[in-house]
């Protein structure tokens, strides 16, 4: 962009409407705060600073914010400054005025509760200012009832915007509304921004009067109007958070199944940012087949031709080309990750855990848990089993109710299951142990040493019968 590029984001409002004691900007989108969508906007634009104005809850706004996690690729200068009292977006602009330089650069001041502006668009918004007129994003609404009406004389020039609660009937007709978001020229905001008084049905100092202002000192006005009032919906209450999370899902899934991936339901599908703020990517290989009620959080990538079963959660995992993941099956890799190898079956019912590391036509069968562990090609367990901290070769067979036990009360333990062993059903391996290549544990053993390559290991008490036995009787 030609001209010196700064944004200032409202963020100051209570949210009165949410009921939460959650601030307003902090109520989450797709996994992340509906303020991290805006500043991540604002990042792409690639602006000298950012200014976000915090009110309610302005600590725990401001901390949040220094935990957002962003793109890497620019450098984000981002400033705070405090409105309080709240009272009206032409006052929360005002406390920002002293971050913003006196030069020829442009402002555009967007809303911390508005999360799904394309950046696009505000780009193209700065373009429409041209560095020396004031530019509106408008969109025509066939219910504008709340917002602001974009007023135009008989040349279709922006004159004015009239607020809803101060509109008249004549006004209230208009459908092409403003978004509440603006590009101006810095110098002229600020003279326009000193001139506001609050006289109105609100006492409140309202931004959308420095339109007349523009006018009337001889500055043009423009309206860059959009069709698309997704990017300019914003967050009240409860409903209209879940109503923006239903468009913003479903936006996702047309993508996805435009590249080819095939959705059994797009309005059941989920891609969010993961609990730690990894910011969610779903990379979907040719034939990739997801159905209904899936969650992938974080990054995951599904290779070529996976299927992924019904009410699925992914979370930062690598399934390979052909792999089956059973319905109910719980991914979650953390900051280790999972990967599932080419053809594997997963669940169903199973959960991997970070660290998990399947090979090719590995086997996790229903109520399998595996942590920090690799399972070698062809190895498998297949029913109501633990896996942590072990490594398993090739073609292992674990049996049903088998567990590694890894944990003393203070350390974690390796176990290594080498390739072709047989572990037999309830057998609980104590950690460090190893058992040889080709062995077999018998079921219901209890294995504390290592067992020799080949060898039958067998450890739990001698079976007594005793004939003629009666059960107590109850008194």
């Amino acid at each position: 962009m030609a001209a010196q590029l700064d944004i200032i984001i409202m963020a100051a409002g209570k949210g009165t409407r949410m009921k939460s004691r959650t601030p307003k900007v902090l109520q989450r989108l797709a996994g992340r705060p509906l303020l991290q969508h805006v500043v991540a906007q604002a990042q792409w634009l690639a602006p000298r600073r950012v200014v976000a104005v915090t009110g309610h809850g302005a600590d725990e706004v401001e901390a949040a914010c220094a935990a957002f996690k962003l793109p890497a690729s620019t450098r984000l200068d981002l400033q705070f400054v405090r409105q309080e009292p709240q009272l009206g977006t032409g006052h929360a602009v005002q406390q920002a005025v002293p971050k913003l330089p006196d030069d020829d650069g442009v402002v555009v001041v967007l809303s911390g509760d508005v999360p799904l502006t394309l950046a696009k668009t505000v780009a193209d918004l700065v373009q429409a200012s041209g560095g020396d007129k004031l530019a509106l994003l408008t969109v025509r609404l066939p219910d504008p009832a709340g917002y602001g009406r974009i007023v135009r004389d008989e040349r279709d020039t922006v004159q004015r915007i009239v607020e809803h609660k101060d509109a008249s009937d004549a006004q209230r007709a208009i459908n092409e509304v403003y978004s509440g978001i603006m590009a101006a020229p810095v110098k002229h905001l600020k003279q326009w921004l000193a001139r506001l008084d609050n006289n109105n049905a609100q006492k409140e100092y309202y931004l959308t009067d420095v339109v007349a202002m523009a006018a009337a000192d001889g500055v043009a006005v423009v309206g860059h109007c959009i069709d698309d009032p997704l990017q300019v919906a914003g967050v009240n209450s409860p409903l209209q958070l879940a109503e923006l999370e239903r468009a913003h899902q479903q936006r996702q899934a047309t993508a996805l199944m435009e590249q080819g991936v095939r959705l059994a339901d797009p309005a059941r599908f989920d891609l969010r940012d993961d609990a730690r703020g990894t910011l969610a990517s779903l990379v979907c290989g040719t034939d990739v087949e997801i159905d209904v009620g899936c969650i992938f959080t974080g990054e995951v990538e599904l290779g070529e031709g996976a299927r992924i079963g019904a009410y699925c959660h992914i979370s930062n995992a690598k399934i390979a080309a052909g792999a089956v993941i059973h319905p109910f099956t719980h991914i979650d890799g953390e900051k280790a990750g999972v990967t599932v190898g080419e053809a594997a079956l997963i669940g169903p019912f199973a959960r991997l855990r970070p660290g998990a590391q399947l090979g090719r036509e590995v086997h996790i069968g229903n109520f399998v848990e595996v942590k920090n562990s690799t399972l070698a090609d062809g190895a498998k367990a297949n029913h109501l089993a633990y896996l942590g901290d072990a490594t398993v070769g090739e073609r292992v067979n674990f049996g049903a109710g088998s567990i590694t036990a890894n944990y003393d009360g203070a350390n974690k333990h390796r176990t290594v299951i080498e390739a072709d062993v047989h572990i037999g059903s309830n057998c609980v391996l104590v950690a460090p142990v190893v058992i040889g290549a080709g062995g077999t544990v018998g079921g219901g053993s209890t294995v504390t040493k290592n067992a020799a390559p080949g060898a039958l290991t067998v450890a739990r008490g001698k079976q007594v019968s005793i004939a003629d036995w009666k059960r107590p009787s109850r008194n």
